[in-house]
């Protein structure tokens, strides 16, 4: 997997300060995605375990709240197994500091369908992340004022809330797990 960059602090990305990885690689091709450079895959360079330990280094702040992965598509089959590398390493080694991940699929539609279909790294990468983002960017549902979000039709969702009542559970406005 290849990807664009790795910030080590976004305010932009989920709440209070996060370190952000962007990923390469997107089929959405979004109408006024912010990141169109990211939507090929060979963008950027290859993900290393230098890559890996420049965002291990970077969360291990008590003023970073977070991780957040957006790309691009982390949800793309050829990004879905690093993520989870990335993630499950994350997890393991800051379990206090939340997850978020940005995806153009939606929740239902495609990523509850693959996991019926067998895909175990859609089910493991669910169960690691905190909050969603879910939905396509549509340029004609841009709205400035959402938070965390581009367009009004994607949802932030609490996905341990989610798992807990057994649909989709979205973070109040206003809210956010940090």
């Amino acid at each position: 997997m290849n990807y664009a960059a790795i910030k080590r602090t976004d305010v932009a990305n989920g709440p209070g300060v996060r370190v952000s990885l962007f990923v390469s690689g997107c089929t959405h091709a979004c109408k006024g995605c912010f990141n169109s450079e990211t939507w090929d895959f060979a963008y950027g360079r290859a993900f290393s375990e230098e890559a890996q330990r420049e965002i291990m280094q970077a969360l291990d702040h008590d003023y970073i709240k977070g991780f957040s992965v957006l790309g691009g598509e982390p949800m793309e089959s050829q990004n879905r197994g690093t993520v989870l590398e990335i993630l499950q390493k994350i997890k393991a080694a800051y379990p206090g500091k939340s997850i978020w991940c940005y995806t153009g699929y939606d929740y239902e539609k495609d990523l509850k369908r693959w996991i019926a279909e067998g895909d175990r790294t859609v089910a493991e990468l669910l169960e690691l992340i905190d909050v969603l983002v879910d939905g396509e960017f549509v340029e004609e549902k841009k709205d400035l004022r959402l938070a965390f979000r581009g367009s009004g039709n994607q949802r932030l969702i609490d996905m341990k809330a989610t798992k807990k009542a057994g649909h989709v559970v979205c973070l109040p406005e206003g809210n956010a797990i940090g």
